[in-house]
This record gives structure tokens, sequence and C-alpha cells, in this order.
């Protein structure tokens, strides 16, 4: 089984990725179900289709940790959860925390102003069975963005309040992973076709891999 097998997409930035032994949430949002089996939980910033207590209280186990973005510790203390521990980053910073690396980059917009740089929201890098598996959050195609270099690349497309199809492939086309996953669009924004279009712009050899199903 590949590493790309043991992605999964739910909807919006909601992705779970096992690996190395372990099960990594990142923004988990309506979850279905209950598994009570996070590892870790990945936060990318505030916004409520991104840090669900609700959803949050759905994944997490006895022993999770949880993390997220410096300026959100307040809030992660309301969490209904009893986290192993609560960890916080900052853009542009590397770590490991019980053994799992990990790198956090800046995700912001450039020309609007629903994810102000200043506020410190990021993306992640992961180290996962030999694999770099990026989950770029509510981005645009920043500089921080175009100098990724990764082997499976989570990226949204659908507009408004991040990068749309079009400059998704193009950051895409720059960064050139293996894997490109398409995220963030179908639902709340975007259309279920966004993935055709970002599908027919992303340059060879990089495979675009489909992951939410509507």
């Amino acid at each position: 089984m590949s590493l790309t097998d043991q992605i999964d997409v739910f909807i919006q930035n909601s992705i779970r990725i096992r690996g190395n032994g372990r099960t990594i949430y990142i923004d988990p949002f309506r979850m279905k179900e209950e598994p009570h089996d996070a590892d870790f939980v990945f936060i990318t910033h505030d916004h409520y289709d991104h840090f669900s207590a609700e959803d949050i209280a759905k994944v997490a186990g006895d022993a999770t940790t949880l993390v997220v973005p410096a300026r959100m510790e307040d809030k992660a203390a309301k969490v209904p959860v009893k986290f192993s521990r609560v960890y916080t980053v900052k853009p542009g910073t590397a770590h490991e925390v019980d053994g799992c690396k990990f790198e956090t980059v800046a995700a912001y917009n450039n020309m609007k102003p629903f994810h102000p740089r200043s506020s410190g929201w990021v993306g992640y890098i992961f180290d996962v069975e030999g694999k770099r598996v990026y989950v770029a959050g509510d981005t645009d195609a920043t500089r921080e963005a175009q100098e990724v270099r990764c082997d499976i690349a989570l990226v949204p497309i659908g507009g408004t309040y991040t990068m749309d199809a079009s400059k998704a492939a193009g950051l895409i086309n720059i960064i050139r992973p293996e894997v490109a996953i398409p995220v963030h669009f179908g639902s709340l924004v975007g259309d279920p076709s966004d993935a055709d279009t970002f599908a027919s712009l992303v340059e060879s050899p990089v495979e675009v891999v489909r992951k939410i199903e509507f």
C-alpha cells in the first residue's frame, strides 16, 4: 500500500494520515464517525471549519497530542478534551514531538483579508514513512509555499479564501511533488468540478489524486 492510500480527505481541509504507526488528523471537521484514534491532531488556524472543538473531540483518544499555532493556545485550552499535551508552533520552524517529525510553513493570503500573515497561521510538512507530506492549509501561492520541497502536496483549490484551481496548479508546477491532492473545494467553497480544472493544469509527471468524495 502506498502512502497516498493511507491519506483520507473528508471535507474542506479535514485530513487523516496514517503512517509510522501513528494516526494524524489535520483540521477535523464535520466528522461522520467518532473513532477516537488520533495520536496527533494538528490545527492550521482558528476558523470554524478548521478548528472545531466538537470534531476534535470525536477523533481524540486517551493520549492525543494537540498541535496549534501559538496564537491559538488560549482557544485550545477550551476544547473539552484531556490531551496528553498541547504543543504550540510558529511558522517556519522544525519540530519533533513524541517521535513525530514535522515543519511549519506560513499560510496566508497575498491580496485578500481572510488569512493575514500577521496571524501566524501555518501549513505543515510531515515526515511519514520516508516521504514529505505538505498540508498547505488556507493559503495563497506565497513565497514560502513556493519554497516547499515535498513528495505529496495537499493544496486548497476552492478560491475565495484560498488559491483557486488555476493558482493551486501553478504552485504545484513550481514545487513539483510526486503527488498532488486537491482539498478545500466542493462544499463550503468552490465546486466539485474544480478538481477537473486543477488536474488539467498540473504538469506531468506530477500525479493528481482525488480524495474527497461527493
